[in-house]
């Protein structure tokens, strides 16, 4: 069983930046793939970026390609989200989930076992 707590979301203008964190109450942490998704009001959940165990593997959503970085940190039990030139577009609450083994990154919420309670990011025009 793993629990996961995100934190960082806030309200930020256009072209802003924040960055979000999840921490995870596991031993073994290292053996989990993570992903973050969002969910904006009306709108199912979609995937956002996912990284593998090690951190050498990521991939983005078109639409946060070059604008978010997913990174890990194995020895803090977390995994990071920084998101710059951040558009209205944006908002939504943000979700990390995580995934044990697995050698391709997943990129659909029902490939995911374990997931926080979300942080809203909200990003004013």
């Amino acid at each position: 069983q793993v629990q996961l707590v995100e934190s960082g979301g806030g309200l930020v203008q256009t072209g802003g930046s924040l960055r979000l964190s999840c921490a995870a109450s596991t031993r073994t942490f290292s053996r989990y793939q993570m992903g973050w998704f969002r969910q904006a009001p009306g709108k199912e959940r979609e995937f956002v970026t996912a990284i593998n165990w090690n951190g050498d593997s990521t991939y983005y959503a078109d639409s946060v390609k070059g604008r978010f970085t997913i990174s890990r940190d194995n020895a803090k039990n977390a995994v990071y989200l920084q998101m710059n030139n951040l558009k209205p577009e944006d908002t939504a609450v943000y979700y990390c989930a995580a995934e044990p083994w697995g050698t391709n990154l997943r990129v659909g919420p029902d490939e995911y076992d374990y997931w926080g309670q979300g942080t809203q990011v909200t990003v004013s025009s």
